[in-house]
């Protein structure tokens, strides 16, 4: 079954994701290629000048990879 929210994410794109959850402080280092891409498929979006989760990417987040769920299995 494929939703909204099963997307193919690089690890780096996964992680990156999930490092938009913590205030700007602590991302300052990401990638911006990275960011952009993760913008660019709407899960982050600019907010005041940085990247933010948009709600397709907290739902991403919360569900989890798909790569991840093959891992647990």
């Amino acid at each position: 079954m494929t939703t909204d929210t099963d997307f193919e994410l690089t690890s780096i794109q996964w992680e990156t994701l999930k490092a938009l959850r913590t205030p700007a402080s602590e991302y300052c280092g990401l990638s911006r290629f990275v960011v952009q891409q993760l913008i660019t498929l709407g899960l982050a979006t600019l907010w005041e000048g940085r990247a933010i989760l948009t709600r397709k990417g907290r739902d991403v987040v919360l569900r989890g990879s798909p790569r991840l769920w093959d891992v647990a299995a």
